[in-house]
């Protein structure tokens, strides 16, 4: 671990150590501080320029864009959209060749529930805002995720609310599944119960589901903190400002504290002389 600014401001000279190798030392720490500093400038200028980016996933279109004819509940990002017409008209669908998920793998999901998971997918799918949350991953069948996206409290209480009395089988969505008939089904000994015995509460729903895509927000809609799932389009896409507070906030932290006060001692002594 590297030393505390402070502590080598305290001391420039380390008198147990030959000037040569406190200088050799100097070289070494402020060639690794340099390259972790450069490295962390790289990561925030990705997260500026994510805003307004798909992600690199299956069915995203490389740039978002107008589609003036997406489907029903994908209707809000006709403006600027990272998903086509055929995605949101196929995310529509009971089982949907998107995935081959069946949302009715116990029984008929109530409409109310499935209409929270169809605008879910549509979020997913669409939105251009969620690039202060991307991830990495590798997977088949993408190379980027969200992660702990801060979803309005108003739309993840709601979800729970409209879902608690459908039928699911599992608490973890994203893994586990039985694939072998190429659409997913209950692994062996799941047992179908209702959603408030998976997800007792919002919370754990909103962040379990999809392996913390979701992170419950306190904040509510229209505060600017958090994403909203539904709006009207016609206010507007409140998740644009929401995606740039975020990411204003991660670059305006992008060099470490203490970085520059540790990088300036380490110059003062590389000038002693040898």
């Amino acid at each position: 671990m590297l030393p505390a600014a402070t502590e080598v401001q305290a001391s420039v000279s380390l008198p147990w150590i030959p000037l040569q190798g406190q200088k050799d030392m100097a070289w070494i720490l402020m060639s690794l501080l340099l390259l972790g500093w450069a490295a962390t400038m790289c990561s925030a200028r990705d997260r500026s320029d994510l805003l307004n980016v798909c992600m690199d996933a299956k069915h995203h279109k490389t740039e978002p864009g107008p589609e003036d004819k997406l489907h029903d509940q994908c209707s809000p990002w006709r403006k600027n959209a990272c998903c086509s017409v055929n995605t949101s008209q196929e995310l529509h669908k009971d089982t949907s060749r998107l995935y081959n998920f069946n949302w009715a793998h116990c029984g008929t999901m109530e409409p109310a529930c499935k209409r929270h998971f169809i605008q879910d997918t549509c979020l997913y799918e669409c939105s251009p805002n969620l690039g202060p949350w991307i991830q990495q991953v590798d997977q088949s069948w993408r190379k980027e995720r969200f992660l702990d996206v801060p979803l309005c409290k108003e739309d993840c209480q709601s979800w729970w609310e409209d879902c608690r009395t459908s039928y699911t089988c599992k608490s973890n969505w994203h893994k586990g599944w039985d694939w072998t008939s190429g659409v997913n089904k209950c692994p062996a000994g799941a047992i179908c119960r209702t959603f408030e015995s998976y997800f007792p509460t919002p919370v754990a729903l909103c962040e379990g589901l999809w392996s913390h895509s979701y992170k419950l927000s306190n904040y509510s809609r229209g505060s600017g903190r958090c994403i909203q799932m539904w709006f009207d389009p016609a206010q507007g896409n409140p998740n644009e400002e929401v995606a740039k507070f975020y990411a204003e906030a991660m670059n305006t932290g992008a060099m470490p504290h203490g970085t520059g006060a540790l990088l300036l001692s380490l110059a003062l002594l590389l000038q002693l002389p040898g």
